[in-house]
């Protein structure tokens, strides 16, 4: 008896210190979310406190009601949403095909491809636009009595400037490639390229049909990417004389510097939506895949 009431006593002691182990571990665990969370809450509070409250006036929302109205907003914000729109368009109709090409067929040059990707990470903004406005100024006066003559004017329209979607394609191809790469690492892109193909599939049904689909989370992860990156790029923008929406937040704060903030606070509320929104409809799809595959799982069984 009392062996047995001396083991009951250890089990009870063993126990009690795996309970205090696991207790350590969601202490520090709250504790560390809950420092990043004042870490990013604060300066958004304090924000929101300079925009809408004026010492010996009170409270005011006018530097967000007056926002719409505000000269350049509109012109700006859809000058950034359009860059973004043909960014993304250009950017994914350039590494779609190449990383499943290297994938499919030269696996071997996939390093080649990721450092020639992540190249831009290595150069400075403020060198790739001194070098694209050296090739700029030396086009124009090269070229004048040549037919590119015309583009190189094209590109630099102030309407719809071109030369930034090909400046935003060079800076988000790394970000691109990351999610990119991730999906196709997830899927079997071989075995699902030659069953599509024995079945006759022509290689834009297999692109189109086949691949696309099962990257459906990593397309809209790196159009999220690319599309934060158009609105907050303001280095390229501001060189090269143009005014999307960073830049014009850069110049309104001179004069009005409560909508400027207000303008910054929205984009990242709108940001952070986005961000939710694309996680939901990545937990979405997984599910339902899980659950379309679970039927055929249990007829087999």
């Amino acid at each position: 008896m009392a062996a047995i009431t001396t083991d009951a006593g250890n089990d009870a002691a063993q126990s009690t210190l795996a309970e205090r182990r696991r207790r350590r571990p969601r202490v520090w665990r709250g504790l560390v979310l809950a420092l990043a969370g004042l870490y990013f809450i604060v300066p958004l509070v304090a924000s929101f406190v300079f925009t809408v409250h004026t010492p010996g006036q009170g409270v005011s929302f006018e530097a967000y009601t007056g926002i719409l109205g505000a000269d350049g907003f509109t012109d700006s914000l859809l000058l950034s949403l359009g860059l973004a729109a043909a960014t993304i368009a250009l950017v994914l109709l350039l590494a779609v095909p190449a990383l499943v090409a290297v994938r499919l067929g030269a696996p071997r040059l996939r390093p080649v491809v990721e450092v020639m990707c992540m190249l831009p990470l290595v150069v400075p903004p403020i060198a790739l636009v001194t070098g694209i406005t050296t090739v700029l100024r030396w086009g124009p006066e090269q070229l004048s009595r040549t037919p590119l003559y015309q583009t190189f004017m094209a590109v630099q329209n102030e309407s719809f400037p071109l030369v930034l979607v090909l400046a935003y394609t060079v800076l988000a191809l790394p970000f691109v490639y990351r999610s990119l790469d991730a999906g196709l690492r997830a899927i079997d892109v071989p075995t699902l390229v030659e069953a599509a193909r024995n079945c006759g599939a022509s290689w834009l049904y297999v692109i189109l049909r086949v691949i696309l689909p099962n990257l459906r989370t990593s397309l809209a992860g790196a159009a999220f990417l690319t599309l934060a990156l158009v609105l907050g790029e303001f280095t390229i923008a501001a060189l090269l004389g143009y005014q999307p929406f960073a830049v014009w937040i850069v110049t309104v704060s001179g004069a009005q510097a409560r909508m400027s903030v207000a303008v910054s606070i929205l984009s990242l509320l709108l940001t952070w939506a986005l961000l939710l929104l694309l996680s939901r409809a990545g937990n979405g799809t997984r599910t339902a895949n899980a659950m379309a595959a679970a039927p055929s799982s249990s007829k087999d069984q």
